[in-house]
């Protein structure tokens, strides 16, 4: 594996791994500062958290590591300002009905649908600058260019998220320092723009994805999605990326957060236990298969839009964790989850390294 290329140069770090930056709990300070002092870039997937929890989880990560890392936010209008206001609110109303019997199934207490559905994006990016996070990456739509410009006078190196090369065209125009391209096998959340996600969204494979963005931009591609092991890492650098990030492969590391059902759901999985769905949150997430999401799946046109619906089945889904109810669970997970592997994090990096230079040397003496 090349440990000198343009994003290893840019995040100052020893190999072109990442790891994703899960939101939800499993990105804990301990797993991102063990990827990073391994010498990958752990994230801290911050979407859901509050801007207090978010400079603590900071602080904590600065205290087990002087290496750089990065922390993921989801772009977001702020709370009440969402397009279409109005009809979600309708809608969600009535789906908090529709929901009832989950509720009850998971003994889900709840007077009335939450009013708040999402943390304020400005709130929490404002933590990001004043702390000076060494990398800030991005998923769900594209930070303005005064963000950017700012990350840049401050020093802090930016990625987005691309699920289309007409998104990464649009980060990249707006100032991004490396791009994200993900493809449909990636386990939870699609990090499709709005205004893509009527209907289906794209679900381009990772391995038609990444060339066709590395030919379109000019700043350096990171390949993720079904990426678990040394020869998804090579298959990606030869298709032109310049890093991988992966997402299930760290979620069943030591250090992860992950429910150990969660983790254990992914350790036993096969090529065929993940679906897409968007009734579980209100935007299209893969995930593997329960009954939560069978349930769910007849109500679908009759539920609102993220970040609506995924407020109001986050309590069906917290009570069913505390039970360690699996069922009704929303257990994300990628197309690859039966390559999981039971380590540390910091074993898991040797290996990916191990392998992929072995796959490497393999290749560099195959012609056609």
């Amino acid at each position: 594996m090349n440990h000198s290329n343009r994003i290893c140069d840019l995040f100052r770090i020893r190999y072109p791994l990442i790891q994703a930056g899960m939101a939800g709990g499993s990105t804990t300070p301990a797993l991102v500062a063990a990827v990073s002092e391994a010498g990958g870039l752990g994230t801290l997937g911050a979407g859901y958290m509050t801007p207090e929890q978010i400079s603590s989880a900071v602080r904590e990560i600065r205290r087990r590591t002087s290496r750089p890392f990065a922390v993921n936010l989801f772009i977001l209008p702020e709370p009440g300002q969402g397009p279409h206001e109005q009809e979600q609110r309708q809608k969600a109303d009535e789906a908090w009905r529709l929901l009832a019997p989950l509720r009850e199934k998971t003994g889900t207490r709840e007077e009335r649908p939450p009013a708040v559905w999402s943390e304020s994006y400005r709130e929490q990016l404002a933590v990001l600058l004043e702390e000076r996070v060494p990398v800030f990456s991005s998923t769900f739509d594209v930070p303005d260019a005064a963000t950017f410009a700012e990350c840049a006078r401050l020093g802090i190196r930016t990625v987005g998220t691309a699920t289309t090369v007409r998104e990464a065209a649009a980060l990249e125009e707006a100032g991004v320092d490396a791009i994200v391209a993900q493809g449909g096998e990636a386990g939870g959340h699609r990090g499709t723009f709005p205004g893509e996600n009527d209907g289906e969204p794209p679900l381009v494979g990772t391995m038609a994805l990444v060339p066709q963005i590395a030919d379109r931009v000019r700043v350096p591609v990171i390949a993720a999605g079904g990426i678990m092991d040394g020869r998804g890492i090579a298959a990606a650098l030869a298709l032109g990326a310049e890093a991988v990030q992966l997402g299930t492969a760290f979620l069943t590391c030591a250090e992860s957060g992950a429910h150990a059902v969660h983790k254990e759901a992914v350790l036993a999985a096969s090529d065929e236990s993940t679906v897409l769905t968007r009734a579980v949150s209100g935007k299209h997430a893969r995930g593997i298969r329960t009954p939560l999401l069978d349930e769910l799946r007849p109500l679908d046109s009759r539920l609102p839009s993220y970040p609506a619906q995924n407020a109001l089945t986050q309590g069906i889904r917290r009570n069913a964790a505390k039970a360690g109810n699996s069922a009704y669970m929303a257990m994300w997970a990628g197309q690859a989850s039966s390559l999981a592997r039971r380590v540390g994090a910091a074993q898991l990096i040797e290996e990916l390294v191990r392998e992929t230079n072995e796959r490497l040397n393999r290749m560099g003496g195959l012609k056609l």
